[in-house]
């Protein structure tokens, strides 16, 4: 035999422990760190020592017959200890460090037989994959394969019940690693129980070898991989589920991205596009854009179109929080056609015309520009952009401004953060048939009547 199984095991979980690796050198006195580790490698080592090739180079350099098995069983069972203080050091509570220091105590001095039993049995001939049969009936030999099996198969079934009921109590990514880490160490029970079973025919005189050669390794290796993905799963899984939500409001805010486009290039506020850069750094970006432009329009924004377009979308959806986008999507969309049109007709004063404060009429406002910088200094440091030009205190997140004072309800610069965030204007932007009629219309009447015919269309 190859090994092939034993090493793709052992490989699969040694990944596991190249991925942890880092973390357990930064953080190398974290108990729990070192658990998981600890049960990566000694599971990867089990496999590793158990592979048909690697016996026979042990016995070959060692010059002792079958000297493999107990450093295969040693390993196989400080694994069942380690899985047990995993298990401990995840779950918490009082007295961890006692409990955990209890298990390694017991499977230290099940080692400890082990070599002992070794030491005094009687073991010549070689048996690379069915030593636990072969040697059934052999003293001392006979009682270390026990010792070994009973050890492992009672570490299995803890482990397993202690994940199983505490998925019962969780929720989450955690709820979905105990699961995995539960049916797992039953496949590992079941590498000990068929041997056990096979080993138990031996001494009745019957033959089921096939269950110590065929069907425990089977069992072992799909162990193997459950458990390294039930413990990998927790750690790993908010990380890529946090990448997914990066990677999907990325996109989805592009259609605020593409509104808002002639702003971003004639006021050069879009900042170089970050290469080979991951989702959150591309969120970052895309939303650093989108409020440079909404900074820089801050200040032209139509009161009375956002009540108007509100109202309509009202109507169409009884859904506030989506008329509320669909309003913010229209006096974006107003106000981004309206800076394009004064931006052809810009004379050296840097005149803005209607609308535009104070502030913007000074002088050029450079890369990003004054009052975008002051409302990206907002953004980031309260997490919401307010188009009055001021950071929202915290307490007053999501409050709408009175409108006779002719201001409008914040608008959110993280997504989920507000009642109207900016992937929810963005979506307004793609999916809402009154936004489109409205921006075709704004075009429309702009080519008839100039610009000020802009500022009189309104929602049907």
């Amino acid at each position: 035999m190859n090994g092939l199984t034993n090493y793709v095991s052992c490989g699969v979980l040694w990944l596991g422990l190249a991925v942890k690796a880092p973390d357990l050198v930064r953080h190398r006195h974290d108990p729990y760190l070192r658990a998981i580790c600890a049960v990566l490698c000694l599971a990867g080592l089990c496999f590793f020592l158990g592979a048909p090739p690697t016996i026979g180079a042990v016995n070959r350099l060692s010059g002792v017959p079958n000297l493999a098995a107990p450093l295969t069983y040693a390993a196989i069972t400080a694994y069942g200890a380690a899985s047990q203080v995993l298990i401990v050091r995840w779950r918490g509570g009082v007295g961890v460090r006692r409990v955990a220091r209890r298990w390694i105590v017991a499977y230290a001095g099940v080692i400890l037989g082990i070599a002992v039993a070794f030491t005094l049995g009687d073991a010549p001939v070689e048996r690379r994959t069915d030593l636990d049969t072969y040697y059934a009936r052999t003293p001392f030999i006979a009682e270390m394969i026990v010792l070994y099996l009973v050890a492992h198969l009672t570490a299995a079934t803890v482990t397993m019940v202690s994940a199983l009921s505490w998925a019962r109590q969780v929720t989450g990514w955690l709820r979905a690693g105990l699961l995995v880490l539960g049916v797992g160490t039953l496949c590992n029970a079941g590498f000990s129980a068929a041997k056990l079973v096979a080993v138990s025919a031996r001494w009745s005189g019957r033959d089921w070898a096939a269950l110590d050669t065929n069907v425990s390794p089977a069992a072992a290796g799909l162990g193997a991989l459950l458990t390294s993905v039930g413990i990998l799963v927790p750690l790993t899984g908010p990380r890529l589920a946090e990448r997914h939500r990066a990677r999907r409001a990325y996109a989805r805010l592009a259609p605020l991205e593409r509104e808002l486009d002639g702003v971003l290039t004639r006021r050069a506020l879009r900042l170089p596009r970050p290469r080979w850069s991951v989702p959150h750094a591309l969120l970052m970006w895309r939303q650093t854009s989108v409020q440079n432009a909404l900074g820089y329009l801050d200040g032209t924004w139509d009161p009375l179109l956002y009540a108007e377009t509100r109202e309509a979308a009202l109507r169409a959806s009884a859904d506030p929080a989506r008329a509320e986008a669909t309003a913010w999507a229209a006096v974006i969309a107003e106000a981004a056609l309206r800076d394009g049109e004064r931006g052809d007709d810009e004379r050296g004063d840097g005149e803005r015309g209607r609308g535009w404060p104070a502030s913007a009429r000074s002088g050029s406002p450079g890369p990003v520009g004054a009052q975008g910088a002051d409302a990206a200094a907002a953004v980031g440091a309260t997490g919401v952009f307010s188009p009055t030009g001021t950071a929202a205190t915290s307490g007053a997140v999501g409050a709408e401004a009175p409108r006779e004072a002719g201001l409008l309800p914040r608008l959110s610069g993280v997504p989920g953060a507000g009642p109207v965030d900016l992937v929810a204007v963005a979506d307004a932007l793609r999916e809402s048939a009154l936004v489109a009629d409205l921006r075709r219309r704004l075009r429309g009447a702009d080519a008839a009547n100039g610009v000020n015919g802009v500022n009189e269309v309104r929602p049907v």
